[in-house]
């Protein structure tokens, strides 16, 4: 310990190659592994992981905490972590290595039956949804700060193996900004996390499209936002049946006029025949 029961300052290369000295002794237990690894720059670097980290920041309860959380989570402190339903668990060295739960509530059935409603009012056209993209109301609903799918303090609840004890210490702070690298990757951990389905938004979307027949409006779009990449969804070519066509009935064409000649020709005829 350091002055005033401090934790004394480890150099990062030294904290660096202690997180991997843990990871592979955690390797060679039988542990399979999801680390963050190290980096530098911002935390997050998309829409989604940037979004998550802005939110965390919006809170005063964690304003202590979250520096060194980033500084952590940088330094490859964060050897693992998981993301499930309701859920992240993580190990996270620091004068030790420590385990981490975040337990996060659900979204509330009307909460989340708003943010459908509104989000499938908001994209424009059914031959759009089908292309993959999406309309920046929508990005900016389902990133509604207490009505999106972003948890407040209230929502989430910590716990770590470490002696601190504040309620968020700087490993459960590391963990939640490795939420936010984890949806640069992969957003749809997102509404796994908030117990939802992201592809309910499309099919909400799909059928409020096919009753109003609404026209396209292409400058709501936010260009190059995929479905594929924002939710994880492989949208399929729609199949179009064609179907076979009646043979078109070819038009009569006149019996051709026989000529004069043709005609004296046929009365010569008939009268010989008479002889």
């Amino acid at each position: 310990m350091g002055y005033w029961g401090s934790t004394p300052y480890v150099p990062v290369a030294k904290r660096r190659n202690k997180a991997e000295k843990a990871a592979e002794k955690a390797k060679k237990g039988g542990t399979t592994l999801s680390p963050i690894t190290a980096y530098r720059g911002a935390v997050a670097k998309t829409f989604w992981g940037k979004a998550w980290c802005n939110n965390l920041e919006r809170y005063s309860d964690y304003s202590n905490r979250l520096p060194r959380g980033r500084t952590y989570v940088r330094n490859g402190s964060v050897i693992d972590l998981k993301i499930s339903a309701g859920g992240v668990n993580a190990l996270v060295v620091g004068s030790s290595l420590y385990k981490v739960a975040v337990k996060v509530v659900a979204v509330p059935d009307k909460q989340w039956q708003a943010i459908r409603a509104d989000c499938s009012n908001s994209i424009d056209s059914l031959v759009e949804l089908l292309q993959g993209k999406l309309s920046n109301a929508v990005m900016e609903r389902i990133c509604k700060p207490g009505l999106g799918l972003f948890p407040a303090p209230a929502g989430m609840k910590f716990s770590c193996s470490c002696p601190d004890w504040a309620d968020m210490c700087k490993h459960v702070a590391a963990v939640l900004y490795g939420v936010g690298v984890r949806l640069d990757h992969d957003p749809d951990l997102l509404f796994k996390l908030r117990c939802v389905d992201a592809k309910e938004l499309v099919t909400e979307a799909a059928v409020n499209l096919t009753k109003t027949k609404q026209a396209p409006a292409a400058s709501k779009l936010l260009d190059e936002s995929l479905l594929a990449d924002v939710f994880g969804i492989e949208m399929a070519e729609p199949n179009l049946i064609t179907l076979p066509s009646k043979p078109k009935s070819k038009p009569r064409t006149p019996p051709a006029r026989a000529s004069k000649s043709s005609k004296t020709s046929k009365k010569k005829t008939t009268k010989k025949s008479k002889k």
